[in-house]
C-alpha cells in the first residue's frame, strides 16, 4: 500500500504536477492540503481524478484539504466524515483498508496562535478516541509543527519562533503517546536534514535549509509494516515536498 501526502500550497497553481505524481506513483491513497480552492474551483481533469474516489473540502483563497481512495481499493466510495472542530475545511477522514486515513492541515498559528493550540489539543482527543473504539489511524498532513529541533536546520533554529515552540512540540509528542509513530524519522532516525518545508527565496529548497513540517502518522501496529517513508523533495513547486509511505503486506 502506498500513501502519499502533499501540501500543496493552491491547487489550481499545482494541478498539472498533483496529476504527474498520480501518475508517476499510483498512490492507493492521496492525501492533499492547503487547496486554496472550492471543489468547484479544482481544475478539470483533476476534480474527478480518474481512478480514484475523490473528496475536495475547501474555501476560496483558504485552507482546504483532499482525500482520494483508489478505486482497486474501495469498491464502494467511502464515507468521508470530518471531526466535530473542523471549523475552517483543515481535516477530512474515511476508512481504508480496515484504517481511519486522515488528510490534516493543522493552524499555522501566526494569525491566532491560541487557535492552533485548541486545533492540536483537538486531535490529541480525536486520536485518542479513535484508538480507543479500536480503530487504527493513518494521519496525513501538514501539522506546522517542526517537531524536534533536528526537524529545523541550525540557521532556522528559533526557540520563539512560531512552529518551533516548546508548547506546540509538546502537543505534538500527546498526538504521539496517544499511539501513532513518526514514520518518516522512525525509518530515517539518523538524518538531520530529513526537511519538507523551505522558505521560497533566497534557494532555500535548493541548499536544504528548511523544515520537518510534514508527516504520516500510522498506529503503531501498522508502522510494523512501514518499508519506506521519504520526502519526494525533488517533487513540485510548492513551498513543501510531498511525503510517501510505502507499507509492506
Amino acid at each position: 500500500m502506498k500513501i502519499i501526502t502533499w501540501n500543496v500550497n493552491g491547487i489550481r497553481a499545482r494541478a498539472g504536477q498533483v496529476l504527474e505524481l498520480v501518475e508517476r506513483e499510483r498512490p492507493d491513497v492521496l492525501c492533499l492540503q492547503e487547496l486554496k480552492a472550492r471543489a468547484d474551483q479544482v481544475p478539470d481533469g483533476l476534480a474527478a481524478l480518474p481512478g480514484y474516489w475523490c473528496y475536495w473540502h475547501g474555501a476560496a483563497a483558504y485552507s482546504g484539504v483532499s482525500l482520494h481512495v483508489r478505486r482497486e481499493r474501495a469498491e464502494h466510495c467511502p464515507q468521508f466524515v470530518h471531526a466535530e472542530f473542523d471549523r475552517e475545511t483543515r481535516i477530512v477522514e474515511a476508512a481504508v483498508d480496515g484504517a481511519v486515513v486522515v488528510s490534516v492541515y493543522v493552524p499555522n498559528g501566526g494569525k491566532d496562535f491560541a487557535a492552533k493550540m485548541v486545533f492540536l489539543e483537538a486531535l490529541v482527543r480525536h486520536v485518542t478516541r479513535l484508538h480507543a473504539s479500536g480503530r487504527v489511524v493513518v494521519m496525513c498532513g501538514d501539522m506546522n509543527v517542526a517537531r524536534s529541533e533536528r526537524d529545523v536546520h541550525p540557521k532556522q533554529r528559533k526557540a520563539t519562533a512560531i512552529g518551533q515552540r516548546p508548547e506546540e512540540r509538546a502537543l505534538f509528542e500527546r498526538i504521539i503517546e496517544a499511539g501513532v509513530v513518526d514514520v518518516g524519522r522512525a525509518l530515517d532516525p539518523d538524518n538531520d536534514q530529513l526537511f519538507t518545508w523551505w522558505a521560497p527565496w533566497r534557494n532555500m529548497r535548493e541548499r536544504n535549509i528548511g523544515w520537518r513540517l510534514d508527516y504520516i502518522l500510522v498506529s503503531t501496529a501498522l508502522a510494523a509494516r512501514a518499508v519506506s517513508c521519504p520526502v519526494l523533495r525533488e517533487v513540485g513547486t510548492s513551498d513543501h515536498a510531498p511525503v510517501m509511505l510505502v507499507l509492506g503486506a
